[in-house]
């Protein structure tokens, strides 16, 4: 009998894991909290070549392939324009909004159900399966349930009430699109500038858009309602005020931007002790949110996706598949997440800090660019036909 999937969760991490696991042979369908797609929702975003041949296991890569633009080249440099380091590594960089789409319509188009304004709030593990309970008073069974609800995973807290809440990294997000404003640069080439006082990021997409974002420092973790509260008008004061003694195209950019979002606190995870139960399993940020600073989210998400997939498929019973994805994924997510929290740790170091960071960077990116440097990271491969040993007991 074909085991049942539900899948908490509708951005990145639900609908590949969905894809996934209806290739490995169970029935799936997607629960999305909210009561509509996520069209228009959030900036931009990178998947590193890791996540990119995770994609082509489940032949999505062409269609991702399809959306932005290749951004192989990174240059950084400091607030007062000296080049700190030049990387090279292939990359796409996509607007969240179309990653969001094209995954959720190609999952749909394979058959995938996805029911909106299901928000979880409770499960309960049955004789031979689990039990989800929906804010609307809605139910729905199956064998087991994946918990790809992100930041906030309801899963994570139902599996493990003691779970650890995320850990503020004392940087904001906020960012935009720019028309008709010339920048330095090259189309497809992420340009990241440390500032005086804020982190600043920026893209020329070939139809001459810039793509950018900024990390204003926040040492205290605001609420959703103080950040709404601030408008945009407010931001692009404040963005002013944290560039106007650098050297770079920052403010011409901030300026040029017709609507500036909301910005969000940025966060990650130390450890999350506890994955899954005997039919519950976390993936994506659920398990282990890491800074933006990696430039690696989605990249862990479809990684995981891929994986849970093999497990499923290669280990009959859900607990002892779960067993077997954990071991699979922990020690190299964890990796990442501190990967994430070094590479943030120089965005708003201080006057000090910054003096050191300039001095170390060159060296770091030196290091960074030896062959096999970072092997560990990149050149990671995931094969759909190589089996997944059953747990020794």
């Amino acid at each position: 009998m074909t085991k049942k999937a539900l899948i908490i969760g509708g951005g990145i991490a639900g609908p590949v894991t969905a894809m996934a696991l209806q290739r490995a042979g169970l029935d799936v369908e997607v629960f999305e909290a909210y009561d509509r797609g996520s069209e228009g929702v959030g900036a931009f975003l990178t998947i590193a070549v890791n996540g990119l041949e995770a994609l082509r296991v489940l032949d999505l890569r062409e269609q991702v392939a399809a959306l932005g633009m290749d951004s192989p080249r990174m240059v950084i440099v400091n607030g007062r324009g000296r080049r700190l380091a030049t990387l090279t590594q292939p990359s796409r960089t996509v607007k969240r909004s179309d990653l969001y789409r094209t995954l959720r319509d190609e999952a749909v188009r394979r058959g995938v159900r996805v029911t909106y304004g299901r928000r979880l709030t409770d499960a309960s593990i049955t004789g031979d399966g689990v039990r989800a309970v929906f804010a609307d008073g809605s139910e729905a069974e199956g064998d087991l349930l994946v918990g790809a609800d992100g930041l906030r995973s309801r899963t994570r807290a139902l599996i493990d009430p003691g779970a650890p809440r995320a850990r503020h990294v004392g940087l904001l997000n906020t960012g935009g699109f720019a028309t008709g404003v010339t920048v330095p640069g090259e189309p497809g080439t992420s340009y990241f500038v440390f500032g005086r006082r804020c982190f600043f990021g920026y893209l020329i997409h070939p139809d001459g858009q810039v793509w950018w974002f900024a990390n204003p420092p926040s040492p205290r973790e605001p609420t959703r309602e103080e950040l709404a509260a601030i408008t945009p008008a407010q931001w692009r004061v404040r963005l002013e005020e944290l560039f106007r003694d650098d050297t770079g195209p920052m403010l011409d950019i901030v300026r040029a931007t017709g609507d500036i979002p909301p910005a969000w606190n940025t966060y990650d995870f130390p450890s999350v002790p506890r994955w899954f139960n005997e039919r519950m399993v976390i993936v994506g940020d659920a398990a282990h949110a890491t800074s933006p600073s990696a430039g690696q989210g989605a990249s862990m998400a479809i990684e995981d996706a891929v994986t849970l997939g093999r497990c499923l498929r290669d280990v009959p019973v859900p607990r002892e598949a779960f067993a077997a994805f954990e071991r699979l994924r922990r020690e190299r997510v964890e990796r990442v997440v501190a990967q994430g929290r070094r590479n943030g740790s120089g965005k708003a170091p201080g006057v000090a800090g910054a003096f050191v960071r300039d001095l170390a960077l060159p060296v770091i990116m030196r290091y960074a660019m030896k062959p096999g440097a970072m092997s560990w990271l990149y050149d990671h491969r995931i094969s759909w036909d190589e089996p997944v040993p059953a747990p020794a007991h």
